[in-house]
């Protein structure tokens, strides 16, 4: 039987990867969303603007918990 595929180094890098690319798209997400209302409410732009960035730092505290997650886990 022949290997299709070979995975060799760290396959942590495979995960944090992952990780990014996930939190890249939530914050084009929220961002994205976060124009759309204030083009639509002007008025309510101090709130949005608040809720935008809340979003943004959630976002990039799951992508942070990514990158040091699989050091934790290397060593079980």
């Amino acid at each position: 039987m022949s290997v299709l595929a070979e995975v060799s180094g760290n396959v942590t890098s495979i995960g944090y990867g992952l990780a990014v690319i996930g939190a890249g798209v939530g914050v084009g997400i929220v961002f994205g969303q976060g124009l759309q209302a204030i083009a639509r409410q002007p008025e309510a732009y101090p709130l949005i603007r608040q809720n935008m960035l809340l979003g943004f730092v959630l976002i990039e505290a799951l992508a942070l918990i990514g990158l040091v997650a699989p050091f934790l886990f290397s060593t079980l």
